[in-house]
């Protein structure tokens, strides 16, 4: 066994592969950007094949920058983004229509339409998910209702539906393989987390063929061996799951009560509730965090969708800095007497409002306000945020105390003003990791541990490091002053009151 595990992190704008030796240490890196289309209003779309083929180029350009041999490579771990919806012919293995982006927002009145149907409840109830165009099953369901022939096709099991993992599967094992993993298969909106199967009930609702799903398998499993015309060797591939729960593997978030967050464009915050399924009353998402011999481990969810987008509008829109690490020091400057807020709800609000139609707005601004106290303002509004998605989590679950340790990863993590304020805002501490690639790493863990070159869960806990605890050291009538004042800006900007 030679030792290195081949990681690939297909995301929303680039594919990336990764190298790991033995030592669980980054070795060989490569990423590629592909293209990103928009045919109409609010779609957003890939080619798919285009996204293999740039699985293809950076795993080869990394196992190069490792200086290895592809043959040298024990597994292969896979994380993807999350819901986009991939459709190919069974036999020739080419896509029949663009991938349908899980940004898409094609499907809005299909979702309001089952909504006034009454049919909210019973997808929720079996699938832990809201009606809403994010995920999966309404894309799949307009694609077989819009192309002409597809619906007839996929009776007849001549069609495959996958999400990203799931066709990235199929196009490495030489069409051999067609599967997914617990944690994508749970943000379908077609399959049952209790019972951890497909539910025909909300097939037929959607209208989607049985004969084109994929076979579910647990997050550390068999997914086949990769075809030797297509990477040169046979390679097994053992780990696979969806980024945000990759991205709680990573961080070794495997006990309830255990919380992470990615900043990234947005934020993800998964709370571990173990065995229990929590049902939220507050408009969170249950999903699988990780499926691992046969046991089911849940999550709450909150997803943000501008945290890192809105430091990109102060760069490029406004002109506020010339590089986004600028922005620490700015809002550094920004004069304490001064309260400015923003609610950057550029594409609606996500968790735990979901109000697509709300804006973005700025207040509390006067005359002097300038650069810095916007800078201030867009940093601050990911700590508020992130401390309404986990005030909802301790209303749905009193596993999510006020002893809550954040860990976080993502690009954001870096600027350490906006973490020391997250854990102001948060009343909690707040956990950046030595690694911050931890959605990558999840995924090697995961294909690494199968394999046996790697340790198991308690080992691989063990090796998780911080590089810095952030903890809170504001007052608490200056956090609930600060608090309120949010909470009355984002009322300004709901339309769903």
């Amino acid at each position: 066994m030679s030792g290195y595990i081949l990681a690939i992190d297909q995301g929303t704008t680039s594919t990336r592969s990764m190298i790991f030796d033995k030592d669980m240490q980054i070795v060989g890196v490569a990423q590629q950007e592909f293209t990103q289309h928009f045919p109409d209003s609010g779609w957003v779309e890939h080619d798919a094949d285009e996204i293999w083929q740039s699985v293809l180029k950076t795993v080869d350009r990394a196992v190069t920058a490792a200086d290895i041999k592809i043959g040298d490579v024990t597994a292969i771990g896979i994380t993807n983004q999350r819901e986009t919806v991939v459709v190919w012919d069974r036999e020739t293995g080419m896509p029949v229509h663009r991938a349908i982006v899980w940004q898409d927002r094609r499907t809005a009145r299909f979702c309001d339409e089952l909504k006034a149907r009454g049919l909210e409840p019973l997808f929720t109830q079996k699938t832990g998910l809201l009606l809403d165009p994010y995920f999966s099953g309404t894309k799949l369901s307009w694609l077989l209702k819009n192309v002409d022939g597809l619906k007839a096709r996929a009776e007849e099991g001549q069609l495959c539906f996958g999400t990203v993992d799931s066709w990235l599967i199929y196009k490495l094992t030489g069409g051999k393989v067609h599967a997914t993993d617990a944690t994508n298969a749970s943000r379908t909106l077609i399959f049952d987390i209790s019972e951890n199967q497909f539910d025909d009930e909300l097939l037929q609702i959607l209208e989607i063929p049985r004969a084109m799903l994929p076979e579910v398998k647990d997050c550390a499993d068999d997914f086949g061996i990769t075809e030797i015309s297509v990477l040169g060797a046979a390679i097994p591939i053992l780990g696979v799951a969806g980024d945000q729960q990759a991205a709680v593997i990573g961080n070794a978030c495997f006990e309830p009560g255990m919380m992470k967050s990615t900043y990234g464009t947005g934020c993800f915050a998964l709370l571990n509730t173990g065995s229990d399924r929590v049902t939220s009353s507050n408009r969170l998402l249950t999903t699988i965090a990780y499926r691992m011999n046969g046991k089911t481990t849940y999550a709450l969810e909150g997803s943000i969708f501008i945290a890192g987008a809105a430091v990109q509008w102060l760069r490029d829109e406004l002109g506020f800095v010339k590089v986004a690490s600028d922005t620490d020091a700015l809002a550094m400057r920004a004069d304490p007497n001064q309260r400015v807020y923003l609610v950057p709800a550029f594409t609606g609000l996500g968790a735990p409002h979901w109000d697509a139609d709300a804006r973005g707005a700025i207040f509390g601004l006067t005359r002097s306000s300038g650069p810095a106290e916007f800078a201030r303002a867009v940093l601050e509004s990911v700590a508020y945020q992130t401390n309404d998605l986990l005030e909802a989590m301790k209303k749905d679950w009193s596993g999510a105390s006020d002893q809550t340790v954040l860990r976080v990863d993502g690009g954001m993590v870096a600027s350490d003003w906006t973490m020391q304020r997250l854990a102001d805002i948060l009343d909690a501490p707040v956990d950046r990791p030595m690694i911050l690639e931890t959605t990558v790493l999840g995924a090697a863990w995961l294909a690494g541990s199968r394999a046996g070159l790697w340790p198991d869960q308690a080992g691989f806990a063990a090796t998780w490091k911080r590089n810095r605890r952030f903890e809170p050291q504001m007052q608490s009538s200056e956090r609930q002053q600060a608090i309120a004042g949010w909470q009355d800006c984002v009322s300004r900007c709901l339309t769903k009151r």
